[in-house]
This record gives structure tokens, sequence and C-alpha cells, in this order.
């Protein structure tokens, strides 16, 4: 209370006292409420998906020991001695930069991933562009914890994930799989009849579309195979006609030809019989 009642700078001033690690620098920290923000949290603790989010509002990059405390082993408890110890005795150099903490179990950070994390092992999540960082090789000493920390400090790690156009594409079909799972998980039969019976009316119907066009496809090609044979009877019979006017044209003149001889050998025996 007697803190609250003083200046800000005489609040920083007397902080700064208190902790010597939590000193207010107005050139780096911008503003006391910042400031405030930032510090709000101990430098070690216990994380869930509620505290993540809330550690996410500090702008902090956040350290965790994936481990399993329902069945510890000897590298869980390792692994979570080596964070608790960088988080005190490296608060100087990480604080301002990093919240550290453990987690017990990997469901929530694979959800977070869309991947899956072993257990046990140390994660980097930076909560403002959902990126990841992942150590090359298992952490077992102090020395390579404090190297792969620095390496996400000044850039040389690798990051993962990120918040671009195709992650969010990626983060909605994982969601939609994730539904989809869970349902089947919890109720076999639920599952099923949810996305069964749709699945069955769309498939009745595509299989009716399907069957449709090709029925019209066969009727229009019998159609145009008759008038197909109709043209070409109606051509068959036009030359047939064309071709029995050619002949009687020709068979004309002959008649006539033959008619005239005949009435020039009658013409003598009609004489002699005058």
């Amino acid at each position: 209370m007697v803190i609250a009642r003083l200046a800000p700078r005489t609040r920083a001033a007397l902080i700064c006292l208190k902790i010597p690690s939590l000193c207010f620098a107005e050139y780096e920290d911008a503003s006391l409420s910042s400031w405030v923000n930032k510090e709000r949290f101990q430098g070690y603790l216990q994380i869930d998906g509620f505290t993540l989010y809330e550690l996410g509002e500090t702008g902090k990059l956040v350290a965790i020991a994936i481990i399993d405390e329902k069945d510890p082993t000897e590298d869980s408890g390792r692994l979570k001695t080596l964070i608790q110890r960088v988080a005190k005795e490296y608060r100087e150099h990480f604080n301002r930069d990093f919240q550290f903490g453990h987690m017990d179990g990997n469901d929530y950070i694979n959800s977070l991933i869309m991947g899956e994390v072993t257990v046990p092992s140390v994660i980097i999540l930076n909560t403002s562009n959902e990126q990841y960082f992942l150590p090359d090789e298992p952490i077992e000493t102090m020395e390579q914890l404090v190297q792969f920390i620095n390496g996400v400090l000044n850039g040389s790690a690798q990051a993962n994930g990120g918040d671009g156009f195709i992650q969010r594409i990626k983060r909605v079909a994982f969601d939609a799989r994730s539904t989809i799972m869970s349902v089947f998980r919890s109720s076999p039969m639920l599952g099923c009849f949810l996305f069964g019976l749709p699945l069955g009316v769309i498939s009745l119907m595509c299989y009716g579309i399907c069957t449709a066009e090709s029925d019209d496809g066969s009727d229009d090609m019998d159609a145009l195979k008759r008038e197909g044979l109709t043209d070409e009877e109606e051509e068959d019979e036009e030359e047939e006609d064309e071709e029995r006017q050619r002949t009687a044209e020709l068979e004309g003149p002959e008649d006539e030809e033959n008619e005239e001889d005949d009435a020039g050998e009658k013409d003598p025996e009609e004489k002699k019989t005058d």
C-alpha cells in the first residue's frame, strides 16, 4: 500500500532497492504500466492453458519444461530442475525477455503447435506470433539449456509455426480433425450417425446426378444417330429418284426411234396391199 501511494518514479526506485533485478528503465520499458504488466508474474510458474494465455499479454517468450507429474522420471526431474536453476541463476540475463515454468503433460502444447512434443522435453513459445522453438538435441546440462535460450534470443535458433496464411489453413484443418476425433473417441455411435448420415445422403445425390447426366447423354447420342440415319436415307432416295429420271430421259428418245423404224417398215407393205 505504501508503494501504491508513491509517485511512479519513487515506486520504481523503491522496487529497485528491494529487488535489483526488477529495476524499471524508462528507455527500455517505455512506461511503468507496461513494465508492471511484464513483471507481474513470478520468475518460475506451473503453467497451464489459462496461465499461458495470461503470459501472452506480457510479451515475453515462455520457456516450458514438458514433464509428466503423474509418472515422474529421472529425465523429467532433471529438466524441471534445470529450468528452475536458469530462472533463478540467470534472472538478470533472461528475466526481461523470458518467462520460465513447467507444464504437466503435452496435450495442450500438441494442440497449440499442431504437432507432437515428446515428454520430457523443452519448448520455447512466442505467444505474440504463435512461433515455437525446439532444441536440436535433448537438453541434458545447464550449458545446453542456456545455449539454446541464447540461440532463441539472438535469432540463430530455427523458428517453427507462425500466424501466416498457410498456418491458418492448417489450423482450421487441424481443429476440424481434432473435433471429429474427439467425437468418435467419446461416442463412436454418435459420431457414425453425425458424419455417416450426411455423407450417405451426399453420396446418393452425387450418384443420382452422375447417372442422370449419363442417360441424357446416351439419349442425345441416339437422337443424333437417328437423325443421321434419316438424313442418309433421304439422300439415298433423292439419288435414286435422280437416277430414275436420268434413265427415263435416256430411254425416251430410244422408244421414239423404235416407233419410227416400225412405222417405216410397215409403209411398203401397206403400199403393196394398196
